[in-house]
């Protein structure tokens, strides 16, 4: 059972502050900044920042996310950026986005435990088009004991073997473990280990 689902995200997502601020996660902006716009599937989207700023770029953007809360404040926002971005309220677990419909899908520290993130990752690739792009930062699992945010639960962190597994039917354009410093917001601050990954769907 996944203890962080939607009662837990409306909990964190009920402040009227944005929990993760409303800047785009610097990763995944550098990697939008060079894709031609299309349409994006952005899932564990929480309060929007990374969809409104692809919405801004003129993608049009799915998000998905567990909490209710985080939509409300993600519309809220597209709403004063004046962009749309469609968002579903949806346990991951349980969604099953179109296949062949994505020029890109994002996952930007989507942390779940691993049996439920295997399948979901199977139907994210399913619904790239041939050529589409998945971008991903998340926490390695050497992120244990750092206080700079991400799930304190080794099964729930990655590392580069099993994103080589999962994702073997992408062709890796990048996949590095790094340590960078975020500033995001309180609950991601600080030094952090972490993986960055771009696949790409190849043509059959």
């Amino acid at each position: 059972m996944n203890k962080y689902g939607g009662s837990f995200w409306d909990e964190r997502y009920s402040d009227e502050n944005y929990v993760y601020g409303t800047m785009p996660n610097e990763f995944f902006k550098e990697q939008i900044d060079f894709l031609k716009p299309g349409r994006i599937l952005m899932l564990g989207e929480g309060e929007g920042r990374n969809g409104i700023y692809a919405a801004q770029k003129g993608w049009q953007v799915d998000a998905v996310d567990f909490s209710l809360k985080a939509k409300e404040k993600a519309l809220n926002h597209a709403r004063d950026k004046n962009v749309n971005i469609n968002y579903t309220v949806e346990n991951l677990e349980n969604y099953y986005p179109q296949k062949n419909s994505y020029d890109a899908a994002a996952l930007i520290f989507v942390h779940l435990n691993e049996k439920i993130r295997i399948k979901i990752h199977k139907r994210v690739m399913e619904a790239l088009k041939p050529g589409g792009v998945i971008i991903m930062e998340v926490y390695s699992q050497e992120q244990m004991g750092r206080t700079s945010g991400g799930p304190q639960s080794p099964e729930m962190l990655y590392s580069i073997d099993n994103i080589k597994e999962t994702f073997a039917e992408l062709t890796p354009l990048m996949l590095s473990k790094e340590i960078v410093h975020l500033s995001e917001s309180s609950l991601h601050s600080g030094e952090a280990s972490v993986i960055r990954f771009i696949g790409k769907k190849e043509s059959k």
